[in-house]
C-alpha cells in the first residue's frame, strides 16, 4: 500500500515523530493509522529503556496554581542537557505533569514508591469488603490484587491515565518525550497542596 504525504503529515502532528520514523510505522501497518501510533510508541519504549541509565541531572522545577491559588503544584522534572531543558517542548512536557497532578492528586511517581504499609492497609480493607459482600473465600485473593491494580492506577503518577487523553498514561506521554527529545528525562518528585487540608505532621498531631 502506498503511504501519502497527507498520511504521514497526520500521524506526526499526533505524536510528534520523525517523518521517516512515520513512513516507516504507516508501511509496518499497512497504512493503518492507530496501528502506527502503537509502533511509534513500541519503539520509544525501546529507545527509552536504552537511554534510562544516562545522568539527567538538568532541567526544570515547574510551579503551577489552580482555581485562584486553591491548589499548588510543584514538579521537578530532569532531562540531560541545558538545551533539552530550555526547550520549548520540554517545558510544554514539565507543565502538564503539573496539570495532571493539580487533577488527579497522585501520591508517589513510581509504583516502588509505595509504603508497604498502605498498600497492606489497603489489602486489608478490600478484603474485608468483599466478605460483608459475601464473595467466596476461594476468590478473595482474587477480588484483593484487583482492588489493589486499581488503587496503584488511581495515586501513581506513572501509571494514571493522561487527563487530556485516557488512551496513554503518564508513562506513554513520558516515554513519547523521551523519544522526542533524544535524551533521558526523569520526573524526580512533586508535592501538591490544597488550601485547607491538613499537613501530615497535624494528622500525627491530632491522633
Amino acid at each position: 500500500m502506498a503511504i501519502t504525504t497527507e498520511q504521514i503529515k497526520e500521524l506526526r502532528k499526533a505524536t510528534g515523530a520523525g517523518i521517516l520514523d512515520c513512513r516507516e510505522a504507516l508501511t509496518h501497518s499497512d497504512g493503518d493509522f492507530d496501528g502506527a501510533v502503537d509502533f511509534l510508541r513500541e519503539k520509544g519504549l525501546a529507545k527509552s529503556a536504552k537511554r534510562a541509565n544516562r545522568e539527567a541531572s538538568e532541567g526544570i522545577v515547574e510551579l503551577y496554581n489552580h482555581g485562584d491559588g486553591r491548589v499548588g503544584v510543584m514538579v521537578e522534572v530532569n532531562c540531560e542537557t541545558d538545551f533539552v531543558g530550555r526547550s520549548e517542548g520540554f517545558r510544554k512536557f514539565a507543565h502538564e505533569l503539573a496539570l495532571q497532578i493539580a487533577a488527579t492528586s497522585p501520591i508517589v511517581v513510581n509504583e516502588e514508591d509505595i509504603p508497604e504499609d498502605i498498600l497492606d492497609r489497603e489489602r486489608e480493607v478490600a478484603r474485608n469488603m468483599a466478605i460483608e459482600d459475601g464473595k467466596p473465600e476461594n476468590i478473595l485473593d482474587k477480588i484483593v490484587e484487583g482492588r489493589i491494580e486499581k488503587y496503584k492506577d488511581e495515586i501513581v503518577l506513572m501509571r494514571q491515565k493522561n487527563i487530556r487523553d485516557e488512551n496513554i498514561t503518564i508513562a506513554d506521554m513520558l516515554n513519547e518525550n523521551i523519544t522526542s527529545s533524544g535524551e533521558n528525562l526523569i520526573i524526580r518528585r512533586f508535592a501538591r497542596w490544597e488550601l485547607g487540608e491538613a499537613s501530615m505532621n497535624e494528622d500525627e498531631d491530632e491522633e
